[in-house]
Formats: C-alpha cells, structure tokens, sequence
C-alpha cells in the first residue's frame, strides 16, 4: 500500500513539473545550460553555432562585443570563469524568448566558495529561426547587494 502511495505521489509531482513549463521554455533552459557548457569547454564551433550571426553582447564591464571578438579572446588562451546561472524568467514574444535572471560568476582568484562568487544580473534574448533556437544578444551587468 506504501508503495503504491509513494508512486502516486511520484506520478503527481511528476506530471505537475512537465506541465508546468511548455516545450519551447524547456528547450530554452536546455540550451541555456548548454551553450553555458559550450563556453566553459571553449568550443567556439559549436558556439557559432548556437549564436546568430548578429550576435552582440553587453558584457559586465560595459563593453559591447560580438562573436568575432568572444572568439578570438578564447583563441589567445582566455578561459571565462564558471558562472552559476539562475533563470528567474522566461518569456516569449512571437520568435523571440527574453530570459532573465541572476547569476553568480567565479572571481578570476577562481574560489571554489560560491558565497565569495560575484553577483550579477542577465537577461538573454534568442530568436527562432529556420536553424532552431538561437542566442542573439545578452546583456549582463554586477549586481549591487544592497
């Protein structure tokens, strides 16, 4: 009878969690994930890939950079630190989903304490086109912990 129950339970938390999320806002957060991983490996091909072509970032220290420039920086050794990143929101307007949230990005002293982490602020905007999902602009920006 216990187990009956546990699987009862199991089957409603289950079903509560998929409908919870549509497929594409799923496929947002799996290609969130993914093109985060991408970055840490420092595989620019398939970051191209994810990325449009236009795509242009507003990076934390307020400088505007596009593929071209992410990719050569990684081509001279630069490795990004790790980031935590939390989504707080996703939304879509049409073929554009706008992703929001927060994030938590390893100093480059690389602490493994995530409570030394640098806080910041991110919103991520991809656009559906005929090749799937992809990344086109991004901003993020220090939080201020008031």
């Amino acid at each position: 009878m216990k187990t009956h129950y546990l699987l009862f339970i199991g089957f409603i938390l289950a079903t509560t969690i998929s409908f919870g999320q549509s497929e594409e806002e799923t496929e947002i957060r799996r290609l969130e994930k993914h093109w985060t991983e991408l970055l840490d490996r420092g595989d620019t091909t398939s970051l191209l890939q994810i990325w449009s072509e236009n795509y242009v970032v507003n990076n934390p220290n307020g400088k505007i950079v596009t593929p071209k420039d992410i990719v050569a920086l990684m081509k001279s050794g630069h490795k990004f630190p790790a980031v935590e990143r939390i989504i707080e929101r996703v939304t879509f307007n049409q073929n554009i989903a706008i992703v929001m949230g927060k994030e938590l990005q390893q100093p480059a002293s690389m602490v493994a304490d995530r409570d030394q982490w640098i806080p910041r602020r991110f919103t991520n905007v991809w656009i559906k086109s005929e090749n799937g999902w992809q990344l086109a602009a991004r901003q993020s920006s220090r939080q201020i912990v008031e």
